[in-house]
């Protein structure tokens, strides 16, 4: 594995499962601080905060900053500030998702009447958030998803994610959104700017082939998959185009790049 000068790096099952650690994932933070390589984690998750997703990983005994979390909500803000800086929204979310969209001076509003509508992960839906959302997109409003992910990984099972309430207004309205998380490229060239760095010395890094590593094979820059998560080993070797690499955990990448290094 070569040594890139930056990384990009998906939360759960890459740097934690659950509420579990992986092992190797701590170790892999610690190699990039000490050598003092930049990296951002980047997450589909619209719910949390920066500072939420932060409390998390040092539960999991992972040194991170804030301000080295991009979220789906944090990209969605930004696409739609950069877009229309003075945009009214409604959405259906968390706390993430609204506090985002408002630290962006985006105006959140509780009716039809606005120019975007964005659909976040809401475990609190309802027919008539579904209803207004419908209304507004079919008024004219811009249908905004953070995230396309159907299902997601939660300690009773998947469970419907915010691909699936996402397509109840697509269905309603017959409008397909704009997708902003992963794999789309969007929140990847955003991460990338952050860096400061040519997508040619950046990898992504996750365990999930449909989102992690496409995303980085959409935006053109190198993959690592660890196989600590969903998609296995054998699942890879299925899938074209391949993982640039594909480690049992990020030990062995630590392993690789200190012997480029030595």
């Amino acid at each position: 594995m070569k040594n890139y000068k930056g990384y990009l790096i998906d939360l759960d099952g890459t740097m934690y499962m659950g509420t579990a650690e992986i092992d190797g994932a701590a170790q892999f933070i610690d190699y990039l601080n000490k050598n003092d390589i930049p990296h951002l984690y980047v997450t589909n998750n619209s719910t949390k905060t920066p500072e939420e997703v932060t409390e998390k990983l040092k539960e999991m005994k992972i040194d991170a900053k804030p301000d080295e979390v991009v979220t789906s909500a944090l990209a969605t803000a930004n696409y739609i500030a950069e877009e229309n800086s003075q945009a009214s929204v409604y959405m259906l979310g968390g706390n993430g998702l609204r506090t985002a969209l408002t630290d962006a001076g985006l105006t959140v509003k509780e009716d039809e009447n606005v120019d975007y509508v964005v659909i976040g992960l809401d475990e609190a839906v309802t027919y008539e958030k579904l209803a207004i959302a419908t209304l507004a997109v079919r008024k004219g409003a811009k249908f905004i998803s953070t995230n396309p992910d159907v299902s997601i990984p939660k300690e009773r099972g998947f469970l419907p994610g915010n691909g699936a309430i996402t397509s109840v207004v697509s269905v309603s309205t017959g409008q397909q959104p704009q997708f902003i998380g992963k794999p789309e490229t969007i929140i990847m060239q955003i991460a990338l700017d952050i860096l400061k760095l040519d997508k040619s010395e950046v990898a992504m890094v996750g365990d999930l082939y449909d989102t992690d590593i496409m995303s980085g094979i959409n935006v053109g820059m190198d993959t690592v998959h660890v196989q600590t998560g969903v998609t296995s080993y054998e699942e890879i070797q299925t899938k074209q185009p391949k993982p640039t690499y594909s480690f049992k955990d990020l030990n062995v990448a630590i392993a690789e790049l200190e012997s480029n290094t030595n």
